[in-house]
């Protein structure tokens, strides 16, 4: 029973779905057959200039077409044809999903209405310009804001929902910045002082398109102007007033060099003190700012003396001083609102004794003197006759010699002149008038009392050029005369230096030097130093009359071994140092260091010396001075007779003997003058007596000059 309601059931259901599908058959097929239109959508473009054909409908003639949706109206039917109107803008249409569906119904008598939709796309073009919400902005921004924050972001729409591109224009911008081109955040770019800058005009622009000439596409712009206004923030202490300005980097500083007052030892003075450079006084170092200030003494009123008034900064004095000298005070200046910010100075009260006198002039009136040609810098002067300078005083008789050692003198009242601290009035400029008048006041720099007096100065003619105070010895004069100084003593150095170095180079003795020197420049030579001894050799000499010698012949001229042709140097007179001499050079016949043999002969004894006076000058040896023509510090010469004949020996004993060395070549010819002493002898033996008279006649030339000598 069950099963066949089960399956009449379902033969029911199948004669249902067989019946819709032959009517909907019945009603499709003639509606296909009664128009159609392409399935494919239609693209236009918005704000064309002329209507456009949208799509075409076929159909038989017996077919009316009519548009049941038209969207705004942007549509109409010419026959079979779909036409777009004319200038359709994009933004105004209503779409759905960027799709204008337009939908026309198909009438045929006796057949079922048909509908067919057609879908249309409107290709949006760029039209429209950018826009921005507002044409004026005004930004805030604090100063010493961060570099990269945010300042604010300024934005602008554009229907066309185009990508926009903004430029930021300021002539004098250089603290803010974009973040980019298409982002318009205003950005600080550097600190920004509210001293150095208070508002910033910015005007941002903006465009639809990147780079209208490389696109070719309409572009279009908008511009916007912005105010962005610093504020100043508290970031400042109190400067004392007054002060000098400075940077330290991006800081700003104001330094005061504090203040200073006086006040009478063991007096108390009423009101506030005044106070030099001005009243104490700080304001806040905020520009735009007035945060109330408080005052303060934290350091150096010991005693509690002096007080302050923490509103106004007035110092006043709470009690007399009782000690003389200086009392330095140190304030505070801090913010009521922020006690972080505060600053410091110092206040310096010099108490001293009360001056019971004034300067005062020892005269009221004055009259100086200047010559009509007196230039710059000449004194006035005291009267007409005389060129004594003209000096004013000014007694203090607080002081027992009333001289105040901090009293200055100041000229008022003219321009001619000037005033020295001693008193001396100079002139500054030429004086083009016949007089003119000043006053001088003296001021006590302690106290500051003063007393003044007033100097008329008359204008005389010059008789003569006078003598300008201080003229050729200016500091300029003495000066260049130093330097003139400095120069040549410095040329006398390098010339001593230069012989010097040349001495040295040709190996002289500097004793030597000076002494030959010091009759020329009367030069002593330093006691304590010995002398050098000197010994002469006379080979020349033949000797005089009644001596000896005249029986020997003449000793030839010896021949120097080293083969030059020169002269024995005893010819020359040569010293050699008594000391450094070998002992086989001293004469046993006379006992004196001799550059000769002593070989006693029979020629020559002492027997033959008969001519010498009763004294018998003995060991052959006699004076040629006389006993009181020696002058003191001179040298005593001796002659002694040579038995050999080979000469007459001059010995010059000097004063103190010598302590020098003798020198190598010294010594070389000391043997050479040996050995020509030897050749000699044994050459005079030879001639025998061949140079007898011509012996005779030179000894009498040189007894003659021996004679002369000692007169």
């Amino acid at each position: 029973m069950e099963l066949y309601n089960v399956k009449g059931k379902q033969q029911t259901a199948n004669i249902l779905l067989g019946c819709l599908v032959l009517f909907l058959l019945s009603v499709l097929c003639p509606a296909e057959k009664l128009c159609t239109v392409s399935p494919d959508p239609v693209s236009i473009k918005e704000n064309s200039t002329v209507d456009v054909l949208v799509a075409r409908i076929t159909c038989s003639d017996d077919v009316q077409l009519t548009v049941t949706e038209n969207p705004a109206e942007a549509f109409y039917l010419r026959g079979t044809d779909l036409i777009a109107k004319r200038g359709l803008d994009f933004e105004s249409l209503p779409r759905v999903d960027d799709a204008l569906w337009v939908r026309v119904r198909c009438n045929r008598t006796g057949s079922r209405s048909v509908n067919v939709s057609v879908e249309v796309f409107i290709e949006n073009v760029n039209d429209n310009p950018p826009n921005f919400a507002q044409s004026h902005y005004v930004l805030q921004v604090n100063e010493l804001t961060p570099v990269n924050t945010s300042v604010g972001r300024i934005e602008a729409t554009d229907i066309d929902s185009e990508p926009l591109y903004y430029r930021l224009e300021s002539a004098t911008n250089r603290y803010l910045r974009l973040e980019n081109a298409n982002t318009p955040n205003i950005l600080v770019q550097n600190i920004i002082d509210y001293d150095s800058v208070q508002k910033i005009s910015l005007v941002l622009h903006v465009q639809d398109t990147y780079n209208v000439s490389e696109s070719g596409e309409p572009s279009f712009t908008a511009v916007v102007t912005i105010t962005v206004n610093v504020k100043d923030i508290d970031n400042r202490p109190p400067w004392f007033q007054p002060c000098v300005r400075t940077n330290l980097g991006i800081a700003k500083l104001c330094v005061s060099s504090g203040y200073r007052a006086k006040v009478n030892l063991t007096e108390k003075e009423d009101g506030a003190l005044s106070l030099e450079p001005g009243p104490l006084y700080a304001k806040d170092g905020d520009r735009n700012r007035s945060e109330m200030i408080n005052y303060r003494i934290i350091r150096g009123n010991e005693g509690s003396i002096f007080q302050i008034d923490e509103e106004t900064g007035n110092i006043s004095m709470a009690k007399a001083a009782d000690i003389a000298g200086p009392i330095t005070l140190t304030v505070l200046a801090s913010q009521v609102t922020n006690r972080d910010q505060f600053a410091v100075t110092q206040v310096t009260i010099e108490v001293l004794r009360k001056s019971r006198n004034p300067p005062r002039f020892e005269k009221e009136r004055y009259e100086g003197y200047i010559y009509s040609n007196s230039v710059p810098e000449t004194m006035i002067l005291r009267d007409r006759t005389s060129n004594r300078p003209f000096r004013v005083r000014a007694r203090d008789e607080d002081f027992a010699t009333g001289v105040n050692p901090d009293m200055r003198y100041e000229v008022q009242y003219s321009s001619y002149v000037n005033v020295t601290n001693e008193g001396f009035v100079l002139l500054k400029r030429i004086v083009k008038t016949e007089s003119f008048a000043l006053q001088i006041r003296a001021m006590d720099l302690s106290t500051g009392e003063f007393g003044t007096a007033a100097l008329s100065v008359l204008v005389i003619p010059a008789v003569a050029v006078p003598l300008p105070s201080g003229a050729g010895y200016r500091a300029g004069d003495m000066a260049l005369l130093g330097l003139i100084m400095a120069a040549i003593l410095v040329l006398c150095f390098i010339v001593i230096g230069f012989l010097i170095s040349r001495l040295k180079k040709g190996g002289a003795n500097l004793d030597k030097i000076t002494e030959c020197l010091a009759p020329c420049l009367k030069m002593t030579r330093p006691q304590g130093r010995p002398k050098d001894t000197l010994q002469y050799t006379n080979d020349g000499y033949q000797g005089t009359e009644g001596d000896a010698l005249r029986c020997r012949p003449r000793r030839p001229e010896p021949v120097d071994k080293r083969g030059r042709g020169a002269t024995v140097p005893g010819d020359r007179g040569r010293a050699i140092p008594l000391e450094r001499r070998r002992s086989d050079r001293h004469c046993g016949f006379c006992g004196l260091y001799a550059n000769h043999n002593a070989k006693p002969g029979p020629a020559c004894s002492p027997a033959m010396g008969g001519g010498r006076g009763e004294g018998g000058d003995k060991d052959g040896v006699r004076s040629i001075l006389a006993k009181g023509g020696r002058k003191e510090g001179g040298k005593s010469v001796w002659f002694k007779e040579n038995e050999d004949a080979s000469g007459i020996e001059v010995e010059i004993i000097p004063d103190t003997l010598g302590q020098e060395e003798e020198t190598e070549e010294e010594v070389l010819d000391m043997e050479e003058v040996e050995e020509g002493d030897r050749s000699m002898s044994s050459q005079t033996e030879i001639d025998g007596g061949h140079g007898d008279q011509e012996s005779r006649g030179e000894s009498d030339s040189a007894a003659k000059e021996e004679k002369e000598k000692e007169g």
